[in-house]
């Protein structure tokens, strides 16, 4: 059977509460088809017409060139600034005293900066960077924790046309390392230090390791955060705030090319290392610019939170280039969301007046676990529309976040995308879809996907198979830095014309489509292909289960067995009989075939640091096996010990 089956059925929904709906941006199903089918059926006057709302310092000639597939050029002899479509058109206008920043420190300090104040910080930190030898087509690293300074790196490098490689505050020396040298970084901007869990995470330190014996790198870029001592180059390295303070404020954005390197962002492959996704200027921006409008309904009142961490794509799409390019209210957060206490998300909802919340399935989870009583303490009444991104949400923990955080009047937009798609892919238009929990409904504007078996044939509803896009779209990926073949290999080899996400999927009778997970984590039982996520969810839907995740192993009888790595409720002692009752439960709710062969009880499941379940990792110890592949992302290295010493 080369289907995978669909087991989980979820009948219940929600369509957008009138009061929300009778505001939103798009309130009718008859407008969303209008302009999807024209995103579908005239792609050139749409795009066009969206990419015009931007100001372009030269306008493009033509909206798509797909004659060298798969590598499109959008938006073509178009020049503009992507620092300049964020801050100029804003700072010199009506929204020049409008927060475009709120920041809060994890020990309670905030900062507020609006548009003309980031602005004249942009300009003074670009005229650093050249100041110290940058240029256009140069590229520079930034290893940065989350305050204001990071999005300021972001945006002066993209002034000057210096593509920036982010790299998450968390990764090792090492995994530092090998990205500055894979993308030929020239300098390296970071802090000394940031905290953490109410500690202080030494930054700096990391840096002087990673860029040792590294000759091309010429300068490292200190921002004062922590005042943690630290060492120092008087050659290489530049105290940021010194420097601006004797920098100009007035910084012309260097007019770039539509299809010039905006950025590299590193994702890691289940083998090998880790791939530089390549994202150019005018495409990029036009795609998070569009998506940010329309899925979060952005009001020029809204307060938007979006809890990822710059050094992932959502922070880049979502936190600063998207929501700035809009004009919008942004806030950061620097700390862990239950330092000093697992209120402190919803402290900052309410101390802020947050209207729209975006974070991952896996941090509900974990206020799930930490108790309804927390939210429970803070009003969130500001709040009117919530999101989540990162991975599939299961039906539990969809309906808890709706009840608890958006107390029931809140849309709840389900998002799926990639680093690799640049913006959000499938999601609810939240004043125009009815949605259903654990399902990121239908395509957003111009996406054109399809479920299709392993000839590349359409599949009927529910019948699930690999989750593919049939046409190109301006924010998608432009290639992997230094590696045309890898590129080609890893997304356009399995289907020829149609890019392959790697996920697995099934639209249902409706149309909306259910993510299945990656097809690398199907299990194949006798014959039958089951989703991890959805014997995951069947799992989490037990009272007793905070977490699961779901992974096959060999199995002499049925070629793979199930196998569930489960957390259950903080004081439950976890026994046999409880084994037992899960197992049963799984049956009960998906079928007997989806019955766990084995349940091992774990207090933490192995994540990366952008709280995704390493299912990978989980398959070789279920197997037995020693474990390969790049683990750099890995948040904790200490859970997979654990897992190895409890191994039956």
């Amino acid at each position: 059977m080369n289907q995978i089956e669909n087991v989980l059925h979820e009948n219940r929904h929600f369509p957008p509460p009138p009061e929300f709906q009778a505001k939103a941006r798009l309130s009718s199903e008859a407008a969303y088809q209008r302009m999807y089918r024209e995103s579908i059926d005239q792609p050139d006057a749409f795009w066009g017409r969206i990419a015009r709302e931007l100001p372009w310092i030269e306008p493009f000639q033509k909206v798509l060139d797909w004659s060298n597939a798969p590598f499109a050029k959008w938006f073509v002899g178009g020049k503009l600034n992507v620092s300049a479509v964020c801050l100029d058109q804003h700072a010199y206008g009506v929204r020049a005293q409008k927060p475009a920043i709120i920041w809060e420190g994890e020990p309670g300090d905030s900062r507020t900066l609006s548009y003309g104040e980031l602005h004249l910080e942009v300009c003074r930190f670009a005229n650093v960077l050249k100041r110290r030898g940058l240029k256009k087509g140069d590229r520079a690293a930034i290893y940065m924790p989350m305050i204001p300074e990071a999005a300021i790196a972001m945006l002066a490098c993209a002034r000057i046309g210096v593509a920036h490689s982010v790299v998450f505050g968390g990764f090792s020396a090492q995994a530092l390392r090998e990205r500055i040298e894979d993308g030929a970084c020239t300098a390296v901007i970071t802090a000394d230090g940031s905290f953490r869990r109410g500690s202080v995470l030494a930054l700096k330190p990391q840096v002087d390791e990673a860029v040792k014996g590294l000759d091309a790198v010429h300068t490292v870029f200190v921002v004062r955060r922590a005042k943690n001592p630290i060492e120092w180059s008087k050659t290489r390295d530049v105290w940021v705030h010194e420097a601006c303070a004797e920098a100009s404020p007035e910084c012309t954005p260097e007019p770039m090319d539509s299809e010039d390197l905006l950025f590299l962002l590193y994702t890691s492959g289940s083998t090998g290392r880790p791939k530089g996704i390549v994202h150019t200027t005018g495409g990029y921006i036009v795609g998070s610019y569009l998506s940010t409008q329309y899925v979060f309904d952005l009001r020029e009142d809204d307060v938007y939170w979006c809890t990822a961490d710059v050094g992932w794509v959502t922070g880049h799409s979502y936190i600063v280039y998207g929501p700035l390019a809009n004009g919008a209210t942004v806030v950061m957060y620097e700390g862990a969301p239950n330092t000093p206490h697992p209120g402190r998300m919803w402290e900052i909802v309410d101390k802020h007046k947050v209207t729209i919340f975006y974070t991952a399935p896996t941090a509900i989870r974990a206020f799930m676990k930490w108790g309804d009583e927390w939210p429970a303490k803070y009003s969130l009444a500001t709040l009117r529309l919530l999101g989540t991104v990162g991975e599939p949400i299961n039906p539990e923990a969809w309906i808890w976040y709706h009840k608890q955080i958006g107390h029931e009047r809140c849309p709840i937009v389900d998002t799926w995308w990639q680093t690799e798609t640049g913006s959000i892919m499938i999601t609810p238009l939240p004043g125009v879809t009815s949605t259903t929990p654990g399902s990121a409904t239908r395509p957003f504007f111009g996406v054109d996907a399809a479920v299709v078996d392993e000839a590349g044939k359409e599949l009927g509803p529910n019948e699930g198979g690999y989750l593919v896009l049939r046409r190109p779209w301006p924010s998608m990926l432009r290639g992997i830095w230094g590696d045309e073949q890898r590129y080609r290999d890893n997304y356009w080899s399995k289907f020829k014309t149609m890019y392959f996400a790697g996920d697995g999927a099934r639209r249902d009778e409706h149309g909306y489509l259910w993510i299945l997970g990656r097809v690398d984590d199907v299990i194949n039982v006798s014959g039958h292909r089951l989703s991890t996520m959805e014997v995951e969810s069947a799992l989490v839907s037990h009272a007793k289960v905070c977490e699961a995740a779901v992974v096959g192993r060999p199995d002499a009888l049925t070629g793979q067995a199930i196998c569930a790595f489960v957390t259950v409720d903080t004081g439950l002692e976890p026994d046999d009989r409880l084994k037992q009752e899960l197992m049963e439960h799984v049956a009960k709710e998906i079928g007997k075939l989806a019955r766990p062969a084995e349940i091992r009880f774990t207090d933490m499941l192995p994540k990366t640091r952008s709280g995704k379940i390493m299912r990978r990792l989980l398959r070789d110890i279920a197997a037995g096996i020693e474990t390969v592949g790049d683990t750099s992302t890995l948040e904790d290295f200490s859970v997979l010990a654990r897992l190895r010493d409890n191994e039956e």
